[in-house]
């Protein structure tokens, strides 16, 4: 026991903290904060640290090299793919699926999560129905959605629609349910009425959360992807991916698999940069 922690208990005084620079700094540790440099590095070797261990799995011998790939054959076949087969055609026609029906998903599910979540009779209303709705697996619906759209393009966008869309506002409605109730309040005191209050105030508050919440659910649309485009399509990377099948060609399987990732990562990459740029006073609070 040192002198000071026998003069703290025989005095009643409590032991002073060690101040900052004594306190040793842990590579882990609780509450830290990186910035981007550091980010951008441990990203980087996370990376590095995934391509050298496909690396040493492929050349490992637990299969043969057609049937399991290294990254350099995969790399390859996804610039043959792009320079020979018009693979960015493949890609630009799932893009556009992705958008057109994650698009349609945000317009119906964002009034839904809006007011279930500020008012508590339409959320008893329709929180049962879209609740055991979003358990109901969207690939379930493809014979129902082949005889009653066909095999075109609205087939497709109807079932990414069905994936994402009763997730999607039970959970915008649950970023409503956080709006502070002070707030609600005292709009309604400075005269607020019932429009008023829900758009500048619940709408307001919560649209952080509601681009947060899209972010994270564009990743589950970009899952459904192959699942809509294997069901007589003849373009889209899903395509691609079962054209590339019948001839056993798993470099060009594996290559749709690392460019859906990649787009994925672009699109939340770019959600990132929108909240930053909209909501540059909660970057603190953004550090996922």
């Amino acid at each position: 026991m040192t002198a000071s922690l026998r003069n703290s208990i025989t005095t009643g005084d409590t032991p002073a903290r060690p101040t900052a620079p004594a306190l040793k700094r842990r590579w882990l540790d609780f509450g830290q904060h990186l910035d981007w440099r550091r980010r951008v590095l441990l990203g980087l070797t996370g990376w590095l640290l995934f391509v050298f261990g496909w690396y040493l799995a492929a050349h490992a011998g637990l299969a043969s090299e057609r049937l399991f790939p290294g990254p350099v054959a995969v790399a390859r076949a996804l610039i043959d793919l792009f320079m020979e087969q018009g693979f960015l055609g493949d890609v630009l026609s799932s893009i556009r699926r992705i958008l057109i029906s994650f698009s349609l998903a945000v317009a119906i599910a964002l009034p839904l999560g809006l007011l279930m979540g500020a008012f508590a009779r339409i959320d008893g209303l329709l929180n049962p129905l879209l609740g055991a709705f979003r358990y109901l697996p969207a690939p379930a619906f493809i014979p129902l959605l082949l005889m009653w759209l066909g095999t075109g393009d609205s087939q497709k966008i109807a079932l990414l629609l069905i994936g994402v869309v009763f997730f999607l506002a039970i959970m915008l409605a649950d970023v409503t349910r956080q709006v502070p109730t002070a707030f609600i309040e005292t709009a309604k005191t400075l005269g607020g009425g019932r429009r008023v209050v829900l758009w500048t105030v619940v709408f307001r508050h919560s649209l952080p959360g509601y681009l947060d919440t899209c972010r994270q659910m564009l990743a589950v649309s970009w899952t459904y992807l192959v699942i809509a485009e294997i069901v007589a399509a003849t373009d889209g990377i899903g395509a691609m991916m079962m054209r590339a099948k019948r001839f056993v060609h798993v470099d060009d399987i594996m290559a749709g698999i690392v460019t859906i990732g990649l787009l994925g990562l672009a699109f939340d990459a770019l959600f990132r940069l929108v909240y930053r740029w909209r909501f540059p006073y909660l970057r603190g609070e953004h550090q996922r």
